[in-house]
């Protein structure tokens, strides 16, 4: 008998599901050099919640990012849910994703280094839910993506096991990383205990596979000091590079091409999830404003040589970490799951033009606008 890939996929995630069942020892929280570790148990649970996918008050849609407007510390009551969409990812190319939230990429959270998070995920893959419709309860990324359909969702039905890694996270992964089944719950705590901007995606077997189907999203922990340059900078945004590995299917969707993902040959490379979202919506700034660029390369497989065309990066903080200054750079190399924090002067009126510089990449789509106004008196 023929087994596909895909349902060993889906065994393989059950498999590691009961493994992630086991129980774990009770830690006991305690400080190091100024950081907080050892968090509670996860807990994995069953609930009838059928409200918001997406709560928490600085949870947004790509490229935006929600204001710090608390002083020092806070404790975030986050959610996001994982829920498969069918959506589009360039023009006439729609798949069924499997997202975080309903988006990919999945919503941006917002915090400062020593936050404490809460997270709360419920594998909502066997049933449809609607992400396009205002919600009460949401977090601002319901809106958002109410009011700006971009990838023409619609809700879709693809059980599968599915788990949460964010590398925002100092925590042991087999506990707080757990695989899920769909209908199950998991929440754990975790501290942002570096400042910078990560990556999170789906860890479960084949990472690969679950990240190239669209599971994957940032958060940007501000440092506790600020960046130097704070009180300069007019507009502050989110780009992320990411891939995809797609074939025509049988029907009318597209489907995950395995040998091109094992072959490192995207189909498409992007930025913010859509092959012409960044032109179709572009950035906006003015001339003579500094703008802060949070950039993730989230991959799954390739590089980056994020550049602008028409600009020079003033200040670059590779992962976004204060300590780690460079300046004046034409193009800034990211890793997958790597980051850069940029801020640029606009030097002039005009477009300009965002891009890999790995032109391959910028071939298939790694491209976007960042458009100037007049310099503001």
């Amino acid at each position: 008998m023929k087994v596909s890939k895909l349902t060993l996929s889906f065994i393989f995630g059950l498999l590691f599901a009961g493994l992630a069942s086991t129980s774990f020892a009770q830690s006991s929280e305690y400080k190091l050099d100024g950081k907080t570790f050892g968090m509670p148990e996860a807990e994995v649970f069953t609930e009838d919640y059928d409200g918001p996918p997406v709560v928490g008050e600085y949870v947004t849609m790509l490229p935006n990012l929600a204001p710090l407007d608390y002083e020092g510390n806070k404790h975030h009551e986050v959610r996001i849910d994982i829920m498969v969409q069918e959506i589009e990812v360039a023009e006439g190319v729609r798949y069924n994703a499997w997202t975080f939230g309903g988006t990919v990429p999945g919503p941006v959270l917002h915090v400062r280094e020593g936050d404490r998070i809460t997270f709360t995920m419920k594998n909502r893959s066997d049933e449809e839910v609607t992400i396009t419709e205002p919600s009460k309860g949401g977090a601002p990324f319901m809106q958002q993506v109410a009011a700006n359909n971009i990838s023409k969702n619609k809700a879709a039905v693809m059980p599968m096991p599915h788990s949460m890694d964010f590398h925002a996270g100092t925590v042991a992964k087999d506990d707080k990383w757990r695989t899920i089944a769909p209908g199950q719950t998991v929440k754990f705590d975790f501290i942002a205990n570096y400042p910078g901007s990560y990556i999170y995606h789906c860890g479960t077997p084949s990472v690969l596979m679950h990240t190239a189907m669209g599971q994957h999203g940032v958060v940007v922990v501000s440092p506790k000091d600020g960046y130097p340059t704070d009180d300069e900078v007019a507009k502050e945004y989110v780009v992320v590079q990411s891939e995809y590995y797609l074939e025509k299917g049988p029907g009318e969707l597209y489907q995950y091409d395995f040998d091109a993902a094992a072959n490192r040959n995207p189909s498409h490379v992007v930025f913010n999830g859509h092959q012409t979202v960044m032109h179709d919506n572009p950035l906006t700034a003015n001339e003579g404003e500094r703008i802060r660029i949070h950039f993730s390369n989230n991959g799954p497989s390739g590089t980056s040589s994020f550049h602008v065309i028409g600009g020079i990066f003033d200040r670059v903080w590779k992962e976004g970490h204060p300590f780690n200054e460079m300046r004046g750079m034409q193009t800034v190399l990211v890793g997958s799951s790597g980051s850069a924090t940029l801020d640029m002067i606009v030097p002039e009126e005009g477009k300009y033009i965002l891009i890999d510089h790995e032109f391959v990449d910028a071939e298939k789509g790694a491209t976007g606008t960042l458009k100037a106004g007049p310099r503001k008196k």
